[in-house]
């Protein structure tokens, strides 16, 4: 049964302005620390794959917030909930702390898909119960 819908979208250009503006720390805060990883490895390669990057898992973790129901409201934090891929490729879910223990307590499943174009990075992400 669906818990919860969530979708948004990101403007990969306000993503560049505030990397300009803040540096690193803005990625610092909304990371978590694979993902930071991840973000580092792609930016020293090419700048612009390391904004889609970071634009796809700001974008994902919005809608992850809608679709739980919780905004950015505690448990619900930038760095509690990562976003990575398996060796396929596909993007999921993982949950660090509080938010895990609460996602877990209710016994909820999510699934996400992540997209980028030349301008723009979009989410979508579906929380269904284990029942």
């Amino acid at each position: 049964m669906i818990y919860g819908i969530g979708t948004d979208i990101c403007d990969l250009r306000r993503m560049a302005a505030t990397l300009d503006r803040r540096g690193e720390r803005f990625a610092e805060k909304v990371l978590g620390p694979q993902e930071l990883q991840v973000f580092r490895a792609r930016r020293a390669r090419v700048e612009g794959r390391g904004i889609s990057y970071l634009g796809t898992r700001f974008s994902a973790k919005e809608a992850f917030s809608k679709a739980i129901g919780l905004g950015l409201r505690m448990p619900m934090t930038w760095r509690s909930c990562e976003i990575l891929n398996l060796p396929s490729g596909q993007p999921h879910i993982v949950l660090h702390g509080e938010l895990a223990a609460w996602f877990d307590a209710r016994g909820l499943k999510a699934h996400v898909s992540v997209t980028d174009e030349t301008d723009y990075a979009t989410s979508f992400v579906v929380v269904e119960t284990h029942t």
